[in-house]
């Protein structure tokens, strides 16, 4: 007796250590998107010395944010390359970006060159954003696939704890980051040629895990399908033939997949690709690289000491990825339309709070200079209210969209819809960084207060058009 197909009544899910082992591979484009957009934190002042920008900050500020441009740029192409040259091997491509990056920054002789080498960088990271969620789906059990699509933000929040790491620990060592170090390279040099040894490991590993079993059907490998089915479902030989042939009527068709494929029967795009894009623009939105990229400056501009500032940062950081392991443990079993309602409820109340928290900040002068300060109980309530905030994002929002775009898309649609939707999430995050200064210069309230607006009518959003897709095969997914 055999088992039935998976995704058929009566199937038996499987857990197979294949498939786990193979996910965590792939969420090492996680982990060196994380390091790569974080990196340059602990460089910035060495930069603007080194380069003469002290005068310059709007260079200065594009020459941090290029990076996310070239995401954007990187995240648009990725997808109709993984669908005309395979999922593996563009990560090998992106692999080779995130390598050459690192080099041509650490060795960077001018700022129009390091801003040529970190717009690279994005375009890695940019691939990476679209490649990592797209195979882990494709490639994961059913009742699983959740959590291991959530490995990719996990993987982010690694990165990003590693880059500021090691960046403090090669500024501590050398005694500041514009100090001379090894090989008579200044310390921030080595905070971008470090980045290759997650790169080289990389592209060791992704030449070790097998192709897209959905890509090796597109292709007409039907036997290397099925073999690869076979490793990651652990079921039947019979149980793997239905599954392939499964995947081959979803995908088959006339013509090669394109991001032609987007546009629906009108001028418009597909009602599917909408839900995508407005995902990942909110994910961005609701202000979280906000706390992110500019925490110590936030707290300091409220009357936290810096090292209290630095303190409060770590914490955030901490919080946040304790909150993505929760975030896996549950996603397969709470499903995650629900996290989504419950991580924007949550954010609307927080961020609220902050915009109330910080209304209250009075100005005081100390030796001829203004300083703001939250009087009484308001900077604890505030610190409590981020942290909070930073819990409701990383444990819904965080992870589970990046679950979404992976497999939310029907599999002939799939990579062409994901590149759209991750380059619009970067282009939100450009724009909400880039415009962060200008609204707390206004105020921090109109900052915060906005945001919360956001998280209510993403709120509304996901209610209305986000359908649940727990336990799904992706066969099952519609355009």
């Amino acid at each position: 007796m055999t088992d039935p197909a998976p995704g058929t009544p009566g199937s038996r899910q499987k857990t197979t250590a294949k498939a786990i082992l193979i996910s965590i591979v792939a969420a090492v484009g996680g982990f060196l998107f994380g390091f790569d957009s974080s990196v340059i934190n602990g460089a910035v002042d060495a930069l603007n010395d080194q380069f003469g920008l002290q005068d310059s900050p709007l260079l200065s500020g594009f020459a941090v944010a290029v990076a996310l441009l070239g995401s954007a740029v990187g995240a648009w192409f990725a997808g109709p390359f993984a669908d005309r040259y395979g999922r593996v091997r563009v990560m090998l491509i992106a692999a080779a970006l995130f390598a050459v990056s690192s080099i041509g920054s650490g060795l960077a002789f001018a700022v129009w060159d390091l801003i040529i080498w970190r717009f690279l960088a994005g375009v890695g990271i940019g691939i990476a954003s679209v490649i990592a969620p797209a195979y882990i789906a494709e490639i994961a059990p059913a009742h699983i696939r959740g959590r291991l699509a959530s490995l990719q933000q996990m993987a982010i929040v690694l990165g990003i704890f590693v880059a500021l790491l090691s960046d403090a620990l090669l500024a501590g060592v050398a005694g500041g980051a514009a100090n001379t170090f090894w090989l008579g390279l200044e310390a921030w040099r080595w905070m971008f040629l470090v980045g290759l040894i997650p790169s080289i490991i990389y592209a060791v590993l992704a030449l070790r895990i097998p192709e897209s079993p959905r890509y090796l059907v597109a292709k007409g490998r039907m036997e290397e399908a099925g073999r690869v089915l076979a490793q990651v479902l652990g079921t039947s030989v019979d149980a793997v033939q239905h599954k392939v042939g499964e995947i081959a009527d979803t995908l088959r068709r006339e013509d090669k997949p394109s991001l032609r494929d987007l546009r629906g029967s009108a001028a418009g795009l597909r009602p599917i690709v909408w839900v995508g894009i407005l995902l990942s623009v909110f994910q961005q939105f609701v202000g979280i690289n906000v706390i992110f990229y500019y925490s110590t400056t936030l707290w300091q501009a409220v009357g936290f000491s810096e090292s209290d500032s630095f303190l409060a940062s770590v914490i955030n950081s901490l919080v946040n990825v304790l909150a993505t392991v929760v975030a896996i443990l549950i996603v397969d079993k709470v499903g995650r339309k629900p996290m989504l309602l419950g991580g924007s409820a949550g954010m609307v109340v927080t961020l609220t709070i902050m915009a109330i928290a910080f209304s209250q900040a009075v100005i005081t002068v100390v030796d001829g200079e203004e300083t703001p300060n939250l009087p009484g109980p308001w900077g604890p309530i505030a610190l409590i209210a981020a942290n909070l905030y930073v819990v409701a994002f990383a444990v819904s929002w965080g992870p589970v969209v990046w679950v979404l775009l992976g497999e939310m898309f029907p599999n002939w649609l799939r990579a062409a819809a994901l590149s759209v939707a991750a380059a619009a999430q970067w282009i939100a995050n450009f724009l909400i960084t880039v415009s962060f200064q200008a609204l707390a210069d206004i105020g921090l309230t109109l900052a915060y207060g906005l945001y919360a607006l956001f998280a209510l009518l993403s709120f509304l959003f996901v209610s209305r058009y986000v359908q649940e897709t727990k336990g799904k095969e992706l066969e099952e997914m519609v355009a």
